[in-house]
């Protein structure tokens, strides 16, 4: 039975024929995984296409925005930008934020300026005072470091209930911790009166240059022409290094001086701090303090009080006078600049005392009696700035001339020796403007 059904087999399914299975057909494969995830796994599938859509929009490049109908020049990378010489009045070239050392130097045009955070040592004094109006009116955050040894509430009280606007009594010799963009260290008494008494400037700048290595933030050092003591060379250029008396009764304020400057230079080659130097000449203007011993203000509160013109020596020494407002203008180029210097700001006005005892007397009182007193001692012969380096490089020279600048200044002494509310204080802008 059994052999008869193999044979059975045998005739009826011929040796040539063979089972072949049906061929697959194209993408079968790819076509039963798809229709798999549909059926199956649906959740799946939605947040694979998800992430597919975002990988395409996240690659594909944004469109440039059109020129304006009147630009006729391509604009790089969709963003016009101002001319060089209106980014160095106001713009900060050199960080985009604190620590960086990204050059940029351009603005996009129709953007409003980003302001920076800065320190200004010594901010309540006379020249402090007057920086920090003119960085809060261009829009930056401002906190002011002043131990009021010759600084004055007054002088910043009109900033009070600013919000961009912060001030922290301290005394620079001691450690401070905070997060600035730029650091102005004008903390030091400028004045023989003040200086001699309290003679620590040095440990002050040594602490706001580790505060600028510590947050990355641009240094600017103001120095004085007291560097070059009683100059040899007439007028005084930045190259010159100066005849001082290390050991006189003026040395631990130009001395100290001379040691800031080598301490923020050592600092910026071995820290790389960014760093500027500006060397001060005599400046005068509203907010200085009254019988500092300085031969402006001097000059100026005895007019007032009908009191003898005190000329020390005979007269014959020459210095020059620049009205705050140039100074000011000074200092921000220099910060804003590319430029670590020294710079020579002052006005190469020259006058000798005698000058501008008379100067005074015409502005004040014709009448004003001139007294001679003994020379004091290490009193320089001569003092005026080769400021040919600061024309060139930052673009500045004074505007005020001491017969325009010098009534701004009687105006606020008369108000703050007298009570004479009449006359406001705040003339600063007048005298710049004009």
């Amino acid at each position: 039975m059994g052999s008869e059904l193999i044979y059975r087999g045998h005739e009826t399914q011929p040796a040539s024929d063979s089972y072949s299975p049906k061929p697959d057909k194209p993408w079968a494969s790819v076509t039963r995984a798809a229709r798999y995830m549909l059926r199956e796994q649906r959740l799946l599938f939605v947040l694979v296409g998800i992430a597919i859509a975002t990988l395409i929009f996240t690659i594909i490049p944004t469109s440039r925005v059109p020129l304006p109908p009147h630009t006729t020049t391509p604009i790089l990378d969709s963003i016009t930008y101002f001319p060089i010489d209106a980014q160095n009045k106001f713009s900060y070239q050199h960080r985009l934020g604190i620590g960086s050392g990204n050059p940029t130097g351009k603005i996009p045009l129709g953007l409003k300026r980003k302001g920076l955070r800065i320190v200004v040592t010594g901010g309540a004094g006379f020249v402090g005072s007057h920086l920090v109006d003119r960085l809060i009116a261009r829009g930056d955050s401002v906190i002011v470091v002043d131990n009021f040894f010759t600084g004055r509430k007054e002088n910043v009280m009109h900033h009070f209930g600013n919000p961009n606007f912060e001030l922290i009594r301290h005394d620079v010799v001691e450690p401070l911790l905070l997060e600035v963009d730029q650091i102005y260290h004008l903390a030091c008494p400028a004045s023989p009166v003040h200086y001699k008494f309290n003679p620590t400037n040095v440990v002050g700048t040594l602490n706001m240059l580790g505060l600028a290595k510590r947050v990355g933030a641009r240094f600017l050092l103001t120095s004085t022409s007291e560097v070059y003591g009683d100059p040899l060379q007439h007028p005084q250029k930045e190259t010159y290094w100066g005849n001082v008396n290390p050991i006189g009764v003026r040395s631990c304020y130009d001395e100290g001086k001379r040691t800031a400057e080598t301490l923020t230079m050592d600092y910026h080659r071995g820290a790389g701090v960014e760093v500027r130097i500006a060397r001060i000449f005599n400046t005068y203007g509203p907010r200085m303090c009254i019988d500092d011993g300085r031969v402006v203000s001097n000059f100026v509160a005895q007019a007032l009080r009908k009191e003898p013109l005190t000329v020390y020596g005979d007269g014959k020494q020459t210095r020059s006078f620049q009205y705050v407002s140039d100074l000011v203008e000074g200092l921000m180029r220099l910060m804003e600049g590319e430029h670590v210097g020294p710079f020579n700001l002052g006005n190469p006005g020259e006058f000798t005392m005698l000058e501008l005892a008379e100067v005074v007397q015409e502005t004040i009182d014709p009448n004003a009696r001139i007294e001679f007193r003994p020379n004091t001692e290490d009193d320089p012969h001569k003092r005026k700035p080769d400021i040919t380096r600061a024309k060139e490089l930052l673009g500045w020279e004074p505007k005020v001339s001491l017969r325009k600048g010098l009534p701004l200044m009687v105006s606020n002494f008369r108000q703050r020796i007298f009570g004479d509310h009449k006359e406001g204080s705040s003339s600063i802008n007048k005298a710049s403007s004009g």
